[in-house]
């Protein structure tokens, strides 16, 4: 009560009382938004710390609803271009401080300020929804990565920045783990692309195994010829996945498990994917809720272990892709963020991961008998497991 009434009768108490406010309610409906909106996030989510979880969530909500805005309100702004163009200025607004009165914009605009998040990572991401509504055409896996550094790559940079790691070293690895999985996605969902009339395989390799890349987009099957393509990608991936785990051990205690747990499940699902021949055309890998939760512990273990000891032929510090070192580049500046304190092991990690399982395990069984299919016609979902998912 004497704090109400000193804020009452203080303007600029009662300023920053309501400004407090309104950022807690702003979070709420993010997370209301992921909680509806993508049930696996919302269940991934809550193995973060809390200080992570609550800027990745504001994060999270405006990607989803930039993908809204292209994939179901792109009407009201003249087609699926005004609709990225209106993005690109609502982003514009945020970087200027101003964003639009919509709780996902005034969320990520604390975000953008508190860490300081360089706008060329979102410029970057909104340049991959170009890329999509534009049907760029990928001949090699170097037009990949390119694709995938800018969907994927750039939500791993912005990650890793929150959790306090801005070394360029780290920034790199964290960048090829979103490739990683953004490659793994696209072996995946190699059927569901092709009905939408959409390919992400490198077109050259298609050509390689004897493939007519436009004259099997118009009659999708599976083939060796193509389990061979789906194999090759699965390697590039894997490839990405071991520099990834280089850099795992330089995030904070706190955040290792969840993004261990997040590289050994992806990674698992290209091991789905062998066990089926290499056919995603008329099936989708996934993995189980039991093997999830064998992953899970083997990324809590693997995470309590610092030191990264040197494997025999790799070099620790790899060079960058070319393709993620903008990425790199941008993130790595000193631009004045606020720095994450690194913390030991979260006493409650176990407890957030068991409700995260059990969590998974309602969705899944309530899902089992649906297709996950996307229609035609539909763009991708954006960024590491897509926002939908």
């Amino acid at each position: 009560m004497a704090d109400a009434q000193a804020a009452s009768a203080d303007p600029d108490i009662a300023g920053e009382t309501s400004l407090h406010t309104r950022q807690r309610l702003d979070l709420q409906d993010c997370e209301d938004l992921m909680r509806t909106g993508s049930k696996s996030f919302f269940a991934a989510s809550m193995v973060l710390p809390g200080r992570v979880r609550a800027p990745a969530t504001a994060l999270y909500a405006f990607c989803r609803l930039a993908d809204d805005t292209i994939d179901l309100d792109a009407h009201l702004f003249g087609g699926p271009l005004g609709a990225l163009q209106h993005l690109q200025q609502r982003l514009q607004r945020i970087y200027e401080g101003r964003p639009s009165q919509v709780p996902a914009d005034r969320a990520l605009a604390g975000v953008v300020a508190r860490f300081a998040i360089p706008k060329a990572l979102l410029d970057a991401l909104l340049e991959g929804f170009e890329w999509d509504l534009t049907a760029r055409r990928y001949d090699s896996l170097e037009d990949l990565h390119a694709y995938g550094a800018r969907v994927a790559g750039t939500v791993g940079s912005m990650m890793a920045i929150i959790m306090g790691t801005r070394n360029a070293q780290a920034q790199a690895r964290a960048c090829e783990l979103g490739v990683a999985m953004q490659l793994t996605n696209i072996a995946r969902d190699v059927g569901e692309d092709a009905l939408a009339g959409r390919l992400y395989l490198p077109r050259n390799w298609m050509r390689e195994a004897g493939i007519d890349p436009d004259a099997w987009l118009l009659d999708p099957s599976f083939s060796p010829a193509l389990a061979s393509v789906v194999a090759r990608l699965l390697v590039a991936a894997d490839d990405l996945y071991e520099r990834a785990a280089l850099g795992i051990a330089a995030l904070p205690r706190d955040c290792r498990p969840a993004i261990q747990a997040a590289r050994l499940v992806y990674a698992e699902i290209g091991r789905e994917i062998e066990r089926a021949g290499c056919d995603s055309v008329s099936r989708r890998a996934c993995v189980s809720t039991q093997r999830k939760l064998g992953l899970m512990a083997l990324a809590l273990g693997a995470a309590a272990v610092s030191p990264v000891r040197r494997q025999a032929g790799r070099d620790l510090e790899p060079a960058p892709l070319a393709a993620i070192q903008f990425l790199v580049d941008a993130a790595t500046i000193d631009a004045g963020g606020e720095p994450a304190a690194t913390t030991g092991r979260n006493a409650r990690f176990d407890e957030r991961a068991l409700w995260a399982i059990g969590l998974f395990e309602r969705i899944e069984e309530r899902n089992r008998t649906n297709s996950s299919f996307v229609g035609a016609g539909e763009r991708r979902p954006s960024a590491l497991s897509g926002w939908r998912q």
